[in-house]
């Protein structure tokens, strides 16, 4: 192994209610990258410290207390910030001084982290305006909207955006910790620690096969009659011009009015309202492949095959032995 420079400080940020794995799961793969070096005869490369506004014991969501240590000096070497995410980060996110204390401490920093709805916390200080971003499924939508500036995207397990890094959901927290570990120490120590934790060293496909619906990106109810319509005639004809028909615009008028609206095109909504309708038909019944591709509006095997890719990255009888019934 090669022996990196001095301890590298890594700071985990949490506060009351945080996500237990947040701040536990990357932790754990630092811990145990510094295990591997020690373990070798070798220094550890990494210098680990849980802090929070209020220090002492910090009660996750779970019920199970962290112990976090005082906020130190903006100006204190700081290799990499990890802000956590979890049920108290939007009352968090309106401590005023902490999010100065973040921005502070971005600027010394070598990068900047957060995992799941840490995100709020991070956008909050201004740094992921005009940066590629992710946070939880389930929030993607509610970050984009309260800030814009941000370019949110609702799939990748974790995004890199220069010195900015940001994950999705909770465990995603570890994919994002063993891909720094390897931007730091190589992939052979990465993958030697997500053997040792039993996780995979790259996780096949995003966050899209987890959630709870592919929701169409709107900003606002314009569509949403004409989304439910797409639901209820998936095998129908749901070509450009008879979407323009069912809402009442000519084709030109609508396809610009509902790129601005929904931030994709007429066709790319369709596929995800059929692959919505395959998914939960694949998790929910034993319907043969064949049978559910037609039912959904596909056409065939290999076209559903090639949308479950593109979107969820992972083909269909992958979903459905991932979530069986």
């Amino acid at each position: 192994m090669q022996i990196p420079p001095n301890p590298r400080r890594v700071e985990f940020l949490a506060f009351p209610d945080v996500q237990l794995l947040d701040v536990t799961g990357p932790f754990q793969v630092f811990a145990s990258a510094n295990r591997l070096f020690t373990e070798a005869g070798q220094s550890p490369p990494y210098a680990l410290t849980v802090v929070a506004a209020v220090p002492g014991l910090i009660a996750s969501s779970s019920g199970l207390a962290l112990v976090a240590e005082a906020l130190p000096m903006p100006d204190v070497a700081l290799d990499t910030l990890i802000i956590a995410g979890g049920m108290g980060v939007n009352a968090t996110r309106r401590d005023r001084a902490l999010v100065e204390w973040i921005r502070c401490r971005a600027d010394v920093a070598r990068r900047v982290t957060s995992v799941c709805s840490g995100a709020f916390l991070l956008a909050a200080t201004g740094l992921l305006d005009g940066r590629r971003a992710t946070t939880h499924w389930s929030r993607c939508a509610e970050l984009a909207a309260e800030f814009p500036a941000v370019r949110v995207e609702d799939d990748p397990i974790y995004v890199n955006d220069g010195a900015i890094w940001t994950s999705a959901g909770v465990t995603a927290g570890i994919d994002m910790a063993l891909a720094l570990v390897e931007a730091d120490l190589g992939r052979v120590v990465a993958t030697t620690v997500a053997r040792h934790l039993v996780v995979f060293a790259k996780r096949p496909g995003g966050q899209a096969q987890f959630s709870a619906g592919l929701a169409l990106a709107g900003r606002d109810a314009t569509f949403d009659g004409l989304h439910d319509w797409m639901k209820r005639n998936l095998r129908g004809n749901l070509a450009v011009p008879a979407l323009a028909e069912q809402v009442g615009m000519s084709e030109r008028s609508f396809l610009r009015h509902y790129r601005q609206v929904t931030g994709i095109t007429p066709a790319r909504a369709v596929e995800r309202v059929r692959v919505e309708a395959a998914r939960q038909a694949l998790g929910a019944t034993g319907l043969p492949v064949k049978r559910i591709a037609r039912d959904c509006g596909f056409g065939s095997e290999e076209t559903m095959r090639r949308s479950f890719m593109r979107i969820l990255a992972v083909p269909p009888h992958v979903y459905r032995e991932r979530f069986p019934v």
